[in-house]
């Protein structure tokens, strides 16, 4: 029986009708998939059944991954690499889609990296912790926080559903949720903006007059607001003058 890594924030999925379920919310058929953490393959064997183009698996665990080597030897279109899901080169040539059940450690830095530096990614879903998901959606009457606004103007965001803590092994404490990210073909240099919302959420109680000063020409009344209570459109009209 394979143990999971406490060190690696490993949960393996032990439902399948919920595997099946997630896969159903990805696009899959002649399409390159990569699926980061398959663990010990219950999403991927859901993915295969839908004939991919292309799999590309990624797992950090060596044990893991030598399993994974031996199970799908067989098949021609699965690539599967024993590394970092943070330190691997996802540039690829062609379009393709991500789905992983993230460790919860690793979870926003691993979603803002695909965001800011991903190309050629047409959809994400991901098993969050459901905090982290209720965190990312964007809501024009809650207060905004650094994460929402940022992941909402250059992506469509969406909570699929949330998961009970029950269908994993070993039982997490926390419930999770499966979320979905498209980034949007926009012509905006996401580094910058990164910048600016990092600037601007530094001290999220602040005015943003009392925030960036050389601020001019905009109206009084988002200058007098706070950064967590801008919506998304003065969000986006700050940062086209920073």
């Amino acid at each position: 029986m394979l143990i999971p890594k406490k060190s690696l924030g490993q949960n393996f999925l032990i439902d399948n009708n919920l595997c099946k379920k997630i896969v159903s919310n990805i696009n899959i058929k002649e399409k390159i998939i990569m699926e980061i953490g398959p663990g010990t393959g219950q999403v991927t064997k859901e993915i295969i059944k839908i004939k991919p183009k292309k799999l590309i698996l990624i797992e950090k665990d060596k044990k893991l991954f030598n399993l994974l080597k031996i199970k799908y030897k067989e098949y021609s279109f699965i690539e599967i690499y024993n590394e970092d899901a943070l330190k691997f080169n996802y540039k690829i040539n062609e379009k393709f889609n991500i789905i992983s059940n993230l460790p919860y450690n690793i979870s926003t830095k691993i979603i803002l990296n695909f965001l800011i530096d991903g190309q050629n990614i047409i959809e994400m879903i991901f098993l969050v912790q459901k905090e982290l998901a209720n965190k990312f959606k964007y809501e024009k009457n809650n207060k905004s926080n650094k994460y929402n606004l940022f992941i909402n103007l250059i992506s469509k965001y969406k909570i699929i559903f949330n998961i009970s803590n029950k269908v994993f092994y070993p039982k997490p404490k926390i419930q999770s949720s499966l979320i979905k990210i498209c980034p949007l073909q926009k012509k905006i240099n996401k580094h910058l903006l990164w910048t600016f919302n990092q600037n601007i959420f530094k001290n999220k109680r602040k005015k943003i007059n009392s925030i960036f000063k050389n601020y001019i020409n905009v109206d009084n009344k988002i200058l007098n607001k706070r950064p967590e209570n801008l919506n998304l459109i003065e969000y986006q009209d700050l940062f086209n003058i920073f």
